[in-house]
């Protein structure tokens, strides 16, 4: 009982983040689409559009417990994509390296995290 307790809490607090990250997407849309741009990627406001729509669909899918394998590897392979297109941090140097690198490293923590449940 306590141990599917503790699961739920957790998808709840992950899915919650992506769910918050697409909506603030969202709500920020000119500004983010201009970031996307200056990294030089293809279709921004497509992108843009796609990777919130996912961040929230499936974020709320993990939240609610419903199709959590399915939810999670979404997830996963978003958060992969992102991390490897935007925190290019061995591109970069000084105090934007270690900002972009501490990012980068967070960012597999939460995919491990996903990866868990996943399997739940």
């Amino acid at each position: 009982m306590l141990t599917q307790t503790v699961q739920a809490l957790g998808a709840l607090l992950i899915g919650g983040v992506f769910i918050w990250a697409g909506i603030e997407h969202f709500v920020k849309f000119r500004a983010m689409t201009e970031y996307l741009a200056a990294r030089r990627l293809p279709a921004p406001a497509f992108l843009l559009a796609v990777g919130s729509a996912l961040e929230i669909i499936a974020g709320s899918l993990l939240a609610k417990g419903i199709a959590m394998p399915f939810a999670a590897s979404a997830l996963v392979v978003f958060t992969l994509a992102a991390n490897m297109l935007l925190l290019r941090f061995w591109a970069c140097r000084g105090s934007e390296r270690q900002v972009l690198r501490s990012a980068f490293l967070v960012n597999f923590a939460v995919v491990g995290g996903l990866l868990l449940a996943a399997t739940v």
